[in-house]
């Protein structure tokens, strides 16, 4: 997005965390319990690289495996993956390329595809009498939905969450992935910022909406941003999406995948983009709308969001 367009965008959405000026914004008791639930930290190699995993729950319970989306990371779960830590062996991770897993030369879903497994043999959710479900949003979900089809024996199911199946963005939301990136013939990196709340106050999302519940944006934001030479950026690969290689991709095509249910935001400019819902699922596969809320769910509407994926797990076959 140029600058003269990100001028246009309203405050609450170009720079919602800008007035607290590095100040945490108020939360609910929910919320403050579900982050005070510390996960399992770890690390798992895949295809030469180390890949972050976060782990909730006992081994030998159903497994469940949570998948974020593009430039995000396994943290956009650790408030939402303790409410199914009961019932479920939950997981969650970064994907290479993101949060504070290894980069690598070339990206591809079916990389996705066998980082997920890993993390799941890894931390045990294949140790109970039922295979593991797979969650992802956003990218996450394209990469959930293409391992799902991809190997179907190794999942019993897949719940995406506003998914617009990780095709090549169109131009313009190319170029917002850019916003924060210097042209890539000088070094690949990201725009550093001096501070840490300077690094904060310019978080927001892509594609742009109003940041939702703030103390969620806040939670976010601060796991979304790293320590460098002369300051602060961002926790994501910015030669991600020139580094994808889709080609993987065609070969799935007309393959029919595990049981799927997809939930989404009514407001969601990513489903509203691929024509009201995703048309590769097919009629057949449920549909869930979450009331109020745009492409980040888990930001808008998070209480929602676990009590629709619970009942969902609860009525699908165990």
């Amino acid at each position: 997005m140029a600058e003269a367009d990100r001028a246009h965008l309203p405050p609450e959405v170009l720079s919602p965390l800008s007035p607290f000026k590095g100040e945490k914004p108020p939360a609910p008791a929910w919320f403050d319990w579900a982050i005070a639930q510390e996960p399992e930290r770890t690390w798992v190699e895949s295809g030469g690289a180390r890949i972050e995993s976060l782990a909730w729950g006992e081994r030998g319970k159903p497994g469940l495996l949570f998948v974020h989306g593009a430039s995000a990371n396994a943290d956009w779960w650790s408030f939402i993956a303790p409410f199914f830590a009961d019932d479920y062996r939950v997981v969650a991770m970064s994907l290479s390329g993101m949060g504070r897993s290894d980069w690598r030369e070339r990206y591809a879903f079916e990389v996705f595809a066998q980082e997920m497994h890993d993390v799941a043999d890894a931390a045990g959710l294949n140790a109970a009498p039922v295979k593991p479900i797979y969650i992802g949003h956003s990218f996450g979900g394209a990469a959930v939905y293409f391992a799902n089809v991809g190997d179907p024996d190794r999942i019993s199911a897949s719940l995406l969450i506003d998914s617009g199946f990780g095709r090549r963005p169109p131009k313009q939301e190319d170029q917002e992935a850019a916003v924060d990136m210097k042209p890539a013939a000088e070094d690949k990196k990201m725009r550093v910022y001096p501070t840490f709340e300077a690094a904060l106050a310019r978080f927001r999302f892509m594609p742009p909406q109003p940041a939702g519940n703030l103390f969620v944006a806040d939670w976010i934001a601060r796991h979304s941003i790293r320590e460098v030479e002369g300051g602060f950026t961002w926790r994501f690969d910015p030669m991600l999406f020139p580094h994808l290689d889709r080609s993987g991709v065609m070969k799935l095509v007309g393959r029919k995948p595990g049981p799927v249910s997809h939930i989404y935001g009514d407001r969601s400019n990513v489903i509203e983009r691929s024509g009201g819902s995703p048309h590769i699922l097919g009629a057949e596969v449920p549909k869930i709308v979450i009331p109020d809320s745009d492409h980040h769910i888990m930001v808008d509407q998070p209480l929602a969001l676990v009590s629709t994926s619970r009942a969902v797990l609860a009525y699908w076959p165990k």
